[in-house]
């Protein structure tokens, strides 16, 4: 994996598919991962995971994301010691399909049935990104570097799309923890994959249906 420097510190080169509309209708394999993979979010033992006040946190920002975010469908997710994997598919409703890239709504809507059976009973602002977009660390990095690229997007406006989803996610993990004196940062990027068809969306979902008990064999393991 190669890195190059912003400010003087080493970053991941974004890994983002610059031709593709992020706000379109299609499948996304989501990873979010802490700030240098510390385990804030638990551990894992005898193929269990456990998680702390923060875990529990992003477990139930990550089910809240449809109430923020209507046109969204929850496919699998998990929360991991130190990252969070999960399918997010958009899905706004009246739009042409213009991608051609398969969504499967009815599956993922049956996986966010399952989900939100478990799922709590909002009691804090999870974050509106119409209000608190600007406080996040990515659109301060992008905004610094680029503001009529930002502000002038090909794919028009920015606050219906994966980033913005995503960006919600965070701020209100992040949110929960300053309320709370709870230490924790994010790593600023997130890695992204387009799932191209069901073969694919498969595979992906036994990925994550799986990854806890792979834990030790994870490429985000640290010991």
């Amino acid at each position: 994996m190669t890195t190059d420097k912003y400010k003087g510190t080493y970053r991941i080169p974004s890994a983002r598919w610059r031709d593709w509309d992020y706000g379109s209708n299609a499948s996304y394999f989501v990873t979010v991962c802490t700030a240098h993979r510390v385990r804030y979010f638990g551990d894992i033992a005898d193929g269990e995971m456990t998680m702390s006040a923060i875990g529990q946190r992003a477990y139930d920002c990550w089910l809240q994301i449809p109430a923020h975010f209507p046109f969204v469908l929850l496919g699998a997710f998990v929360v991991m010691p130190n990252h969070v994997h999960g399918i997010i598919v958009i899905d706004k409703h009246g739009d042409v399909e213009t991608q051609n890239f398969a969504s499967p709504p009815q599956q993922c809507q049956q996986r966010r049935n399952e989900n939100m059976m478990n799922a709590p009973v909002e009691t804090q602002n999870f974050a509106s990104l119409q209000q608190q977009q600007c406080h996040s660390e990515n659109t301060v990095n992008v905004s610094a570097t680029a503001p009529s690229k930002w502000q002038q997007n090909k794919f028009g406006p920015q606050s219906q799309n994966l980033g913005s989803i995503i960006r919600g996610f965070k701020i209100g993990v992040t949110q929960h923890a300053n309320q709370n004196a709870i230490p924790f940062a994010w790593q600023t990027r997130f890695h992204d994959r387009v799932i191209r068809n069901y073969d694919e969306l498969t595979r992906t979902e036994q990925y994550i249906d799986t990854n806890i008990s792979n834990w030790y064999d994870d490429e985000f393991y640290t010991a």
